[in-house]
């Protein structure tokens, strides 16, 4: 079971839904809030660190970090400790997670699909591969009565003797 949980946040509801999947999953563990300021997204550069002539940015993107975690912390009605740090998200987190300090990491997933995807990266997809410690993805959790694509009662098929062999069960059975 961990005790020292990182939890990564941006204000999306797929962070937010990644700390109340480790609050309730896990509600004795010490959690720590990890907000990453990425200067790339601010048109600053791939440097990391507080790019040159940049201090107005950084204490902005700060004051909005900690306002955040004055949000979120309302929004649990706890505490949390909380790390503010300027760098690329997935290898940020990771360095972190290195640090010794923490047995779980617990992330959501914002679900960049196609040209997106190949072109940004997952951030969670890299912290899994890269972590030194076990990763919890949470994914985005569709409406109630909403599906992911396709028709929710056809099989997935691959034409495999296994699949063949399924569906043709499935049609035995009276069901299609």
């Amino acid at each position: 079971m961990p005790t020292n949980i990182l939890v990564p946040i941006d204000g999306s509801p797929e962070s937010s839904r990644a700390l109340a999947f480790a609050v309730e999953e896990w509600p004795e563990a010490a959690v720590t809030l990890l907000h990453v300021i990425d200067p790339v997204e601010a048109g600053y550069g791939a440097t990391g660190g507080i790019p040159s002539g940049a201090e107005q940015w950084y204490e902005n993107a700060k004051g909005q970090a900690d306002e955040l975690f004055d949000r979120v912390g309302d929004d649990f009605g706890r505490e949390f400790d909380t790390e503010t740090e300027v760098g690329r998200p997935a290898s940020t987190i990771v360095d972190f997670a290195e640090e010794g300090r923490f047995d779980h990491v617990v992330m959501g997933s914002h679900g960049r699909k196609g040209v997106s995807r190949i072109l940004l990266g997952s951030v969670a997809e890299s912290v899994v591969r890269n972590s030194p410690v076990p990763v919890t993805v949470v994914r985005n959790v569709l409406a109630e009565g909403e599906h992911a694509g396709g028709d929710p009662a056809t099989p997935a098929t691959d034409d495999s003797a296994a699949s063949d062999s399924a569906t043709a069960d499935d049609s035995a059975d009276g069901e299609s």
